[in-house]
């Protein structure tokens, strides 16, 4: 019965792709999946950063491997497909689509190569990685597929509308796909974050929009209940449960891992709120 039971909360014997792998959240993806036992292949566009991650995580003990690869490209996935598949002998568990970027502009900006470029980046690599990667995941038999998104494919949010619209289009494919592929025994899920402590959130977030508006970040963390910003590794975590053998009745979700910010509170101040509550304390006891 232990064994059965550890065995439900363990990767140990399974196989992942995480495209992206060498920044922030797809860093983090890459650490917990490797962590619980997975043997890991990630990508990313620069070699040198691969590289410098590569010897990183072999000083740690953990099994993860990479190529160089721009998952926009379509000879360039079918390359990565093609390695993943001889280096895990043709079968695959766990598939992350992580990459995304954003270019920061009001909608009627965009030029028609932004568009492109974002909707190829956020939304179109995802779809063709995960039908080049469909016989690998149903050749193992327990396969699982989690898409990286964004609250913001569901909440408006300055300068990111295309990049929303590509990530809404990514929660209904994960749905779709859920329901097709389910007699493959290929579970599909979304995981969506709100502002994480990652490079792509300080370039477009706090470098571009917040410097010397320290008020914006206030109002961000005011919004969101816990009353923080959150750190790459409270969202891989969610993704590593929804990989888990314990999760195998989880598919078809979009799971917000947003502090709380899409409960569609209006202000969250939490100073005032703890120094109202020990006022209040204070006259409960007699001495106010």
């Amino acid at each position: 019965m232990g064994r059965s039971y550890d065995s439900r909360w363990s990767l140990h014997g399974m196989t992942a792709l995480v495209t992206g792998g060498t920044k922030g959240i797809g860093h983090a993806n890459v650490e917990e999946l490797a962590g619980l036992g997975a043997k890991v292949h990630t990508c990313s566009r620069t070699e040198s950063e691969l590289d410098d991650c590569l010897l990183e995580w072999k000083a740690k003990g953990l099994h993860v491997t990479g190529s160089v690869c721009d998952v926009s490209d379509r000879a360039q996935r079918e390359s990565l497909l093609n390695t993943v598949s001889s280096e895990f002998n043709g079968k695959l568990n766990i598939v992350i689509n992580n990459v995304g970027t954003n270019i920061g502009k009001m909608v009627s900006d965009y030029t028609a190569k932004d568009v492109a470029f974002l909707t190829s980046t956020n939304f179109e690599s995802a779809y063709n990685i995960s039908v080049l990667a469909h016989p690998l995941l149903k050749a193992s038999a327990a396969g699982s597929i989690v898409f990286i998104s964004s609250i913001i494919s569901t909440k408006p949010a300055y300068f990111a509308p295309i990049y929303g619209a590509n990530k809404g289009a990514m929660n209904q494919l994960a749905k779709h796909l859920a329901y097709d592929w389910a007699g493959d025994n290929i579970r599909v899920n979304t995981v969506a974050p709100a502002v994480i402590k990652t490079p792509l959130a300080q370039r477009y977030f706090f470098w571009q929009f917040f410097e010397g508006h320290e008020e914006l970040i206030e109002t961000a963390v005011s919004r969101t209940p816990i009353g923080r910003l959150g750190e790459p590794e409270e969202v891989s975590a969610m993704v590593a449960f929804l990989c888990l053998p314990a999760a195998s009745y989880v598919t078809g979700q979009l799971i917000y891992v947003d502090g709380g910010m899409t409960t569609n509170g209006i202000y969250f101040p939490h100073k005032k709120i703890k120094n109202t509550m020990s006022c209040v304390s204070l006259y409960v006891v007699g001495k106010l």
